[in-house]
């Protein structure tokens, strides 16, 4: 039974890994769920035994986003790197997920399943700012604001918009600094 279950692991695994690349390059207007299932090496009815519409796989690649992301600087905050690598860190997420946090800000707007996702993925977001923070940490709708700031700085580094607004992108790295830094109390 445990090989099943393994089995079944990996084919929702490599349906989201998939899904997740189709929606980088293409968007989630630009895919569906035939390009998922074949890119994953199956037939196209294999998605729906495991997600109900794209919908469900994109929360399902939101969820992985935010939890590589998660892994990445929580590494970083073990081995108390530099607040520069913690930038270089997000920054670079942000960055290899470009056109899939494109999507992300536009269907959190239009859609109300990617909203609630995105609501709780930022509040477990808040509450491991917090255990990272520790007793310095401060309210949690301090770091909501702080956090919003930071999470909208990193797509506009990623996305150019603030090359296009005469920021280079130290300025832009040291301002994601100060954020990370005001999170805790001094």
């Amino acid at each position: 039974m445990a090989r099943g279950r393994t089995g079944q692991q990996d084919t929702a695994a490599r349906l989201v890994a998939a899904a997740a690349k189709e929606f980088n390059k293409h968007g989630f207007d630009g895919t569906d769920s035939n390009k998922i299932a074949r890119r994953a090496g199956f037939a196209p009815q294999t998605f729906y035994r495991w997600f109900r519409d794209k919908t469900a796989i994109f929360v399902a690649v939101y969820r992985a986003w935010e939890d590589e992301e998660a892994q990445v600087i929580g590494g970083l905050l073990a081995k108390a790197a530099p607040m520069s690598e913690l930038v270089e860190a997000v920054v670079a997420h942000h960055r290899a997920y470009r056109l899939f946090r494109r999507s992300l800000r536009q269907l959190a707007l239009e859609n109300e399943t990617v909203r609630k996702a995105r609501t709780e993925s930022r509040l477990r977001q808040i509450e491991r700012t917090r255990r990272w923070a520790g007793p310095e940490a401060r309210s949690q709708p301090e770091i909501a604001a702080l956090l919003l700031q930071m999470e909208r700085l990193c797509d506009g580094v990623a996305e150019g918009e603030l090359t296009e607004l005469g920021v280079d992108e130290p300025t832009a790295r040291q301002a994601i600094t100060e954020l990370l830094r005001q999170m805790r109390r001094h």
